[in-house]
């Protein structure tokens, strides 16, 4: 039996990892940190600064290198695949570090429930006959880091708020019925294929990070600041990680 724990981090400040996050360490026989692009080692040595900082000696880390998604044909078909992938990764490193079963703890960005796969390829080893129990222990995601860092609210008094991604924005556009929206994922600034009258932007990027970076106003007048800030961040650290919420400008907080 492998008991999986799926451990929520937060957005890349150490502070934001809690009681039950740090109690879910400590009790791992085997902690997997994923290594990706090259270009993305700050967030791997990020991952390992936690470990060393929480864990004592009898907890195991181990590396391994993981699957890139394919950025060609369709896109859910390529997404597929690469979890089929991962999960593929996942089995082979419990078949080499677990062999006989144990307890096996995942550290990922944000919160295991919002925009991250890791309870998806969980579900795929499980069906495909490993037998895994897995918890989930909560963090603290980008959309709590940003709304508590621009200091304002998630909703507005007696409203909804739809999460959405920036592929979704751009190619739909902004729903209707919908007052406020929180996009993530959002590689191309699809906020810039809207009407920008009427509408306020918070933006923020390494959210709880020491390279932290806010903007907010008017979409009108922000826009291209947003634009122009991204790139430079982006070619400055090879990677970024950011999320904006927009709101009709005349609903009151």
């Amino acid at each position: 039996m492998i008991d999986l724990h799926l451990i929520g981090i937060g957005t890349g400040n150490p502070d934001h990892l809690t009681r039950a996050a740090e109690a879910a360490m400590r009790a791992a026989d085997l902690i997997l940190l994923p290594r990706k692009r090259a270009d993305t080692a700050d967030l791997m040595e990020l991952r390992q600064m936690l470990c060393a900082d929480v864990l004592r000696d009898a907890t195991r880390v181990v590396t391994f290198d993981l699957p890139e998604r394919d950025g060609d044909g369709p896109y859910l078909g390529a997404v597929h695949d690469w979890h089929t992938s991962i999960a593929t990764c996942w089995a082979d490193q419990i078949a080499r570090h677990l062999p006989d079963g144990g307890r096996l703890a995942l550290l990922v960005w944000g919160d295991p429930s919002l925009y991250d796969s890791s309870l998806r390829i969980a579900a795929r080893l499980h069906a495909g006959g490993m037998a895994m129990r897995v918890t989930v222990v909560p963090g603290i995601t980008s959309l709590q880091a940003l709304t508590a860092a621009h200091t304002i609210p998630f909703n507005t008094l007696a409203q909804s708020v739809l999460v959405t991604t920036g592929r979704l924005l751009a190619s739909a556009g902004w729903p209707p019925g919908v007052d406020t929206l929180a996009v993530m994922l959002d590689g191309g600034c699809a906020f810039r294929r809207l009407d920008p009258a009427g509408i306020d932007i918070w933006w923020g990027a390494y959210l709880g990070m020491k390279q932290e970076a806010l903007i907010a106003g008017a979409l009108t007048e922000v826009s291209d600041m947003i634009v122009e800030r991204r790139a430079a961040l982006r070619a400055e650290h090879g990677w970024i990680m950011d999320t904006y919420l927009l709101r009709r400008a005349d609903l009151k907080p």
